[in-house]
């Protein structure tokens, strides 16, 4: 049984740089044609899209099914969080039910709820804090690309917001050279930063600029993310105006070496913080990084549920393995 047989994924932190590696030896294996087997034949998995999904959901049901189980999907009119019923209810509920939860919420408070509260597995699809799932297939694709992660060099430029903190944390623990480049006051939480810190043993090779111009000259990979998320709405012209000068177009992409790839976690803001000369040209692989992001979550689940099936859902256990 491997060492995340069983376990939450409610941050990218929450594993260690081994961990991260097993993920992606699976992910390569599993996309190059290896049979999965079907650990989760028999198994049912509760997947909740509090928030609008296209890739998340549609990637996590293929995986779920090409792995054997059934993928139930449950959006926030039917639950309604925290207004139906409380999120811990709704998590004690499920427990009894599926054999683990996939959720996809808009804060990260109430899936810590859901994961302290059930017995199964609990995996964070995304919140307004980190987005795992996502920078677990965003390593797969800069392995891909580079041959390795030790010492890639990976310039982000946008907002310090959830796939920033998730590549953070990545990057502190695999070695990943990480520049994070956006305007004065949207830079990543300090206590994200001091948490980096720690878990790269006080030697983080996070680096943080306002200007893109040193951080794009022997950039490997040029990522970015759209500059207003859900929930954020009220602050798009704000954030247009100071974002402007860090549109990812072809100026920006001059200063950066013309072997340089382009990232975007998608959807894009087309014209906004990417233009099309930029997501469509020869140094984007934003559609390869999405592709990926199935057979990254594919190698999670088979990894999490790699243990026996329980026999039964006696004495109010559901048949779940315990995280």
């Amino acid at each position: 049984m491997g060492s995340l047989a069983g376990r939450d994924l409610i941050s990218i932190a929450d594993l260690s740089a081994a961990e991260i590696t097993e993920v992606l030896d699976v992910a390569s294996a599993l996309k190059a044609g290896a049979d999965p087997g079907r650990p989760l034949a028999g198994r049912n998995l509760a997947m909740i899209f509090q928030r609008p999904s296209n890739r998340t959901r549609v990637s996590f049901e293929v995986a779920v099914r090409h792995l054997g189980g059934h993928p139930i999907p449950l959006f926030n009119s039917e639950i309604q969080i925290g207004e139906r019923e409380s999120t811990a209810d709704i998590s004690r509920i499920l427990d009894r039910y599926v054999d683990g939860i996939v959720a996809r919420l808009s804060h990260h408070r109430d899936l810590v709820t859901m994961a302290r509260a059930a017995r199964g597995p609990v995996v964070n699809a995304m919140t307004d804090r980190e987005h795992p799932c996502q920078v677990l297939a965003d390593c797969l694709t800069v392995r891909e690309l580079l041959g390795h992660l030790a010492g890639a060099r990976v310039c982000y430029v946008g907002d310090g917001n959830n796939v920033c903190t998730s590549w953070i944390y990545a990057a502190s623990l695999l070695g990943i050279d990480l520049r994070v480049v956006g305007p004065e006051g949207y830079e990543p939480h300090p206590a994200v930063l001091e948490r980096a810190e720690a878990l790269a043993g006080g030697g983080s090779t996070v680096r943080l600029s306002h200007e893109a111009a040193a951080s794009l000259e022997d950039a490997e990979i040029i990522y970015t993310d759209v500059w207003t998320s859900m929930g954020q709405e009220a602050e798009q012209q704000q954030r247009r105006d100071d974002f402007a000068h860090l549109q990812v177009n072809d100026g920006l992409l001059a200063q950066a070496p013309p072997t340089a790839k382009v990232m975007h976690c998608l959807p894009a803001h087309r014209g906004e913080e990417i233009t099309d000369s930029v997501l469509d040209g020869p140094q984007s692989v934003v559609f390869d990084q999405a592709e990926n992001r199935l057979w990254a979550q594919e190698a999670l689940l088979s990894l999490i549920f790699s243990g026996e099936l329980p026999t039964g859902r006696a004495a109010g256990r559901g048949g779940l393995i315990p995280s």
